[in-house]
């Protein structure tokens, strides 16, 4: 599956004065092969501008962290929305996972039985992390994170020090 956030021009009301006629909603393609690709279809669509989802499988469900793009009024944060599927019927999204900032490009990591969404403060210009045992609960713990200056959004992954070391030796 490869998905991704657009806005088609027309489709959903927006204000033009404050988000440039941008209204997105996230699609989705299925491929087997990356050349033969099924019809586009809309994934997520609950009335508001997102932009930005991460998906990720647990058990039998699926979770979509995902980018609140509205701007009037403000959001412009993390939520979270889950479905038994992953192309189809998820959740209205949970309130805010972040703060009282601006976020944007989350990525997901699970460890020692901790959900970690690392994510862009781009107004601020660097990262910030939140954490949770049970996906409900929250806290901050930007502090307590250390990465490169400057990056922009991208992706945390685990990876063990025998698949490291080629990668240090490029």
């Amino acid at each position: 599956m490869i998905y991704w956030a657009t806005t088609i021009a027309g489709k959903y009301p927006a204000d033009p004065k404050v988000e440039n006629g941008y209204n997105h909603r996230m699609y989705y393609v299925l491929t087997k092969d990356f050349k033969i690709f099924s019809k586009t279809k809309q994934l997520y669509d609950k009335g508001f501008n997102v932009i930005d989802a991460t998906i990720v499988p647990e058990g039998k469900r699926f979770i979509m962290f995902l980018k609140d793009e509205t701007r009037t009024p403000p959001q412009k944060n993390i939520k979270i929305a889950f479905s038994k599927k992953l192309t189809k019927k998820y959740s209205n999204a949970s309130n805010p996972i972040t703060g009282n900032y601006w976020a944007e490009g989350p990525t997901v990591l699970r460890m020692h039985g901790a959900w970690i969404v690392y994510f862009d403060k781009y107004r601020d210009h660097k990262y910030g992390a939140v954490q949770s045992s049970d996906l409900k609960n929250w806290i901050d713990i930007s502090d307590k994170i250390s990465l490169p200056a400057g990056i922009r959004h991208g992706t945390i992954f685990k990876i063990s020090k025998e698949e490291l070391k080629p990668l240090l030796n490029l």
